[in-house]
């Protein structure tokens, strides 16, 4: 049998090693590589490459090539006196994941880009990640065409004259008039939907939620195209309309 009070000292270390590494990070000023890291805190490579991984994964850290950096996770602490977004949308995210053991996940708008704030990924072998913290287009996920379409239109006309929207694979809608066209086409359902935009096989959903007149951000769900189908959709709509619906009230 394991010894409890070893395995309780194990948690603890790991538990001090992290708010060392986030510490440390931080007030270094500039982009660290996990060497530094290793030799500044006397942390073993293999223990400190889980741990950079998981704070990265979080938000906490930022990894650009070999260096880290701080996340915006960090930033998100330091509102936690105003009632913080993440823990309203968290347990709505995962109860999307845990109903249909797909990938789900809540984005905000930041400029004419996507800001993931809470995601849960699928259990299947075969599925979409993507991580906390990740910044993306609007025109190549769900989540961001849901958002433009809940956009006033002047804001949508200038969203088009203000960007170059990248062709990510050979479905990307980079058109203006075919992306007027979508928008339209959302407004009228409430549904936003991609297929193959941004990654090849990837099947997105998404729904806006609007408060006051605000856009508040987007909930999605990335499904492979193997397993997407009308019956999936259906599901995948009614649920998003719900969860959405249980945001704004």
């Amino acid at each position: 049998m394991a010894d409890s009070s070893s395995s309780g000292s194990a948690h603890v270390k790991s538990a001090l090693r992290t708010l060392d590494i986030i510490e440390y990070v931080a007030g270094r000023g500039c982009p660290v590589v996990a060497q530094e890291i290793a030799s500044a805190l006397v942390i073993p490579v293999s223990s400190l490459s889980y741990l950079l991984a998981t704070l990265v994964e979080r938000g906490y850290l930022a990894r650009e090539g070999r260096q880290y950096l701080p996340g915006p996770g960090l930033a998100r602490l330091q509102a936690r006196a105003v009632p913080c977004i993440e823990d309203k949308v968290a347990p709505l995210v995962r109860s999307l994941r845990v109903q249909l053991n797909e990938t789900a996940s809540f984005f905000v708008r930041d400029g004419w880009e996507l800001l993931t704030l809470v995601t849960e990924t699928s259990d299947h072998a075969l599925r979409y990640a993507i991580a906390v913290g990740t910044r993306a287009p609007l025109h190549g996920f769900a989540a961001g065409k849901a958002m433009l379409a809940a956009l006033p239109e002047a804001e949508f006309e200038r969203y088009l004259a203000e960007t170059e929207r990248e062709r990510f694979t050979g479905t990307t809608m980079v058109d203006a008039d075919a992306l007027r066209a979508q928008i339209a086409q959302i407004r009228r359902t409430g549904i936003a939907r991609t297929r193959s935009e941004y990654s090849v096989g990837i099947e997105g959903v998404g729904r806006a939620v609007v408060v006051g007149g605000e856009v508040l951000g987007a909930f999605s769900v990335a499904i492979p195209a193997v397993r997407f189908d009308g019956e999936v959709e259906r599901r995948v709509t009614m649920l998003l309309e719900r969860t959405a619906a249980l945001l704004a009230d």
